[in-house]
């Protein structure tokens, strides 16, 4: 299916990246999320130290199947009181 709005074809690959401190409750929380919204469907972290190591970035990537499921998880991760930026 093609979402013009979106210029995605979905299902597809989507990265999503979150930033936060770098702590493993953070780290907690962007799983929690994720496996929220994504229930058993595989998801491909990679993680990186900022420079001075005080923050973490999370890459998260997964299978995506519409914009409103990117909206959702973009919204709640973005909600979060751990959650820097989201890009």
């Amino acid at each position: 299916m093609h979402d013009h709005a979106s210029c995605f074809t979905f299902p597809c690959s989507y990265p999503l990246k979150v930033m936060g401190p770098k702590s493993e409750v953070f780290e907690k929380a962007v799983r929690e999320v994720m496996q929220k919204h994504l229930k058993d469907a595989p998801v491909v972290y990679d993680q990186r130290p900022s420079g001075s190591g005080k923050y973490l970035a999370i890459t998260a990537t997964f299978e995506a199947t519409s914009k409103a499921q990117i909206d959702a998880i973009y919204q709640e991760l973005n909600d979060h009181e751990l959650v820097v930026m989201t890009l």
